[in-house]
């Protein structure tokens, strides 16, 4: 069962990218982050005759989130219970794979803006949110899976310029603290059960040629529950649609599980 992540950057600009992508790796689950469109617009016979159906939060203009998949989804969740929020940044649901149910939660973590704004303050407020109904989510669903845009650099090797980026978004020690929260619950970065590549990133900026001289950052990840562990088969960055016209600057990340 294959699994992936993709900040798609618009899903009107680039339903096509999708499409081929997907046909040419017929993942099992496609998450999807930042679709900027509402749900009335989302482009589900287009999807459908890829062989998809799709659990959506949409939102115009910004965010959004969606869950396509080959099978059925459950038990579907946006946002986080309790936390109140009005961007479309959550969406969790239930599907059938190796070994059992799955609940896969995809977020679109919030960007955070600078240290010091009202924005840092609303992703500090929000990864703590994420975190507590996290816990409940994996006290009644042992096989989870959390993954998307958590726009958090984790460790000095997810960014192409760890000194000089040091304490900026991204890369700042209470996101960095965060994403070990996360991981004390019992998860773990897939990306990292496996022997990498130096310098793999899973975003680059649109500017300065950031992709063509490789000034990325790895911020998209996939994190397992223990009882998923001994199933990962790999988990890797498939850089091919970063290449292509008028691409997404976010790269697809997929989970192999058997």
């Amino acid at each position: 069962m294959r699994i992936t992540t993709w900040n798609i950057n618009s899903l009107n600009a680039r339903l096509q990218h999708a499409l081929d992508w997907l046909e040419a790796n017929p993942v099992e689950v496609l998450a999807l982050q930042e679709l900027k469109l509402t749900d009335d617009k989302f482009p589900r016979d287009a999807l459908r005759q890829a062989g998809y159906e799709a659990a959506v939060f949409g939102q115009k203009t910004y965010n959004g989130v969606a869950l396509l998949t080959r099978g059925a989804v459950a038990d579907v969740t946006r946002n986080i219970p309790g936390f109140a929020d009005e961007s479309a940044r959550v969406i969790a649901g239930t599907v059938e794979g190796p070994g059992g149910p799955l609940r896969v939660v995809n977020g679109y973590f919030v960007n955070g803006q600078a240290p010091g704004t009202e924005k840092f303050e609303y992703k500090m407020s929000w990864l703590r949110a994420l975190h507590d109904w996290l816990r409940e989510e994996l006290a009644a669903h042992p096989r989870l899976v959390l993954l998307g845009d958590f726009n958090i650099a984790p460790e000095d090797r997810d960014s192409y310029d760890p000194e000089g980026l040091a304490e900026t978004i991204h890369h700042t020690t209470e996101e960095r603290d965060h994403f070990r929260k996360l991981l004390g619950l019992g998860l773990t970065d897939a990306f990292r059960l496996f022997e990498q590549p130096e310098k793999s990133y899973s975003w680059w900026d649109y500017r300065m040629l950031g992709y063509q001289k490789n000034r990325g950052l790895r911020i998209d990840h996939i994190l397992v529950s223990e009882e998923l562990v001994a199933q990962v088969k790999a988990c890797s960055i498939d850089r091919t649609p970063r290449k292509w016209p008028k691409p997404s600057d976010h790269a697809p990340v997929t989970l192999t599980l058997a």
